[in-house]
């Protein structure tokens, strides 16, 4: 079993939260980690349980109140459980004494928010991140804001790189070292989202459509979102793909990253990129077999580039500090593939690259950025399949892939 780095806030926000909301996407290991904290006064109910549910559902308020504390699995299938718990916890504050799951973003769902402002704490967790697989937490972030050079311990071949793109971070995809069998995997879960999760979350007329988009939409990873073009190949209006596109990100499948923006630039793009939030995930929907990877290099980019995303945000998910995370873009196509941002507005830019030949010319967008930040720009980074790290100039490096698990 490997271990789970967000293991600890969860412990901590029990010890001072009356309500903990453990997120994110479907199997990615929210049970197994949950279950760990079960005992005599807090048992295990899940809203996958037909049986269960149904008692839920008939009756919200009678099913909390026979409860004095408990873990409550994909609460999301059952909403109308949220107003019982805020009452409950109102009557009694004592700190943990709900831990729910939930594999979409209850946060999203109207009058949520609302009712547990002040009452929640909120932890995510994606698929396993490549630190996690090692057995090592990685210094990525606090190195790179802190100015210094990534840390190098265990620098991967070429080889093993894109096997790592193909398999993703799903438990059980990983628990499959057949690549079809793997495949498989990826598409039963696609079905399980689209006639399972979106219908608990939201109406929509056909989701005949939604594998069709869905495929569209690995297309367009790592790209600009427009709207209008994909709603052009699926006969449907720009509104009604924002609308998909939503529920997509609430149940994390993808995500939309937002614009960069700074006073001190007028000219920068406004429109958000699209990045699928698991690369073995999106190689599937891709059709991107280790074959066709291995003659045709170029696939290997929109892959990376998430895999880069993802595992930025896994290991933020376990971090002290909060991060703003956007891409930069002006008028004149000068690009930062991710920005982040801390609370204290301190910036670094992370370019990624598929390949191990890297030049100044790549880090045209990291010196724009830097010149939009002034003081506040820490450090760029190219990140790329090389095994060492490569100084370019003031507070600019190439460095290795693998430093963000080293």
């Amino acid at each position: 079993m490997y271990p789970r780095f967000v293991q600890p806030m969860v412990q901590e926000a029990l010890n001072d939260t009356r309500v903990v909301l453990l997120i994110g996407p479907r199997q990615s290991g929210k049970t197994t980690l949950v279950t760990k904290f079960t005992n005599e006064n807090r048992p295990y109910r899940s809203m996958d349980d037909l049986n269960t549910r149904t008692i839920a559902m008939s009756d919200p308020m009678g099913f909390i109140e026979d409860i004095d504390s408990a873990i409550i699995d994909e609460i999301h299938r059952v909403p109308d459980l949220i107003l019982p718990i805020k009452l409950a916890v109102d009557l009694d504050p004592r700190p943990g004494r709900f831990l729910l799951t939930g594999s979409a973003n209850l946060l999203t769902l109207q009058g949520i928010h609302d009712s547990l402002a002040g009452r929640l704490g909120i932890v995510h967790l994606l698929p396993l991140a490549q630190s996690e697989i090692y057995g090592h937490e990685g210094s990525f972030l606090d190195r790179v804001f802190a100015g210094q050079l990534p840390e190098i311990q265990s620098p991967i071949a070429p080889s093993n790189l894109k096997e790592m793109l193909l398999r993703g971070g799903y438990p059980e995809a990983l628990d499959r070292t057949d690549w079809h069998r793997r495949q498989q995997w990826h598409l039963d879960y696609v079905e399980s989202i689209i006639h399972r999760d979106i219908p608990d979350i939201a109406r929509i007329d056909n989701l005949n459509v939604m594998p069709r988009l869905l495929r569209i939409l690995a297309e367009f990873s790592g790209q600009l979102v427009n709207y209008t073009k994909v709603g052009s190949m699926l006969d449907l209006d720009k509104n009604t793909i924002q609308r998909y596109i939503g529920i997509l990100e609430h149940l994390f499948v993808i995500r939309t990253v937002p614009p960069w923006y700074s006073n001190r630039l007028k000219r920068l793009t406004k429109t958000p990129k699209l990045h699928f939030l698991d690369s073995g995930l999106l190689a599937t929907l891709r059709a991107i077999s280790p074959d066709r990877l291995q003659r045709d290099t170029s696939l290997m980019e929109p892959l990376l580039e998430s895999f880069v995303l993802s595992e930025l945000l896994k290991l933020a998910s376990w971090s002290h500090e909060r991060y703003l995370i956007s891409h930069f873009r002006d008028k004149e196509r000068h690009e930062v593939d991710i920005v982040l941002e801390d609370r204290r507005g301190r910036v670094v830019g992370i370019e990624v690259k598929s390949g191990s030949t890297i030049s100044k010319k790549d880090f045209s967008g990291l010196r724009k950025l830097a010149s939009a930040c002034g003081e506040n720009f820490i450090q760029g980074v190219v990140l790329n399949p090389h095994r060492s790290s490569i100084p370019f100039g003031d507070r600019l490096t190439a460095a290795p892939i693998s430093s963000l698990w080293s």
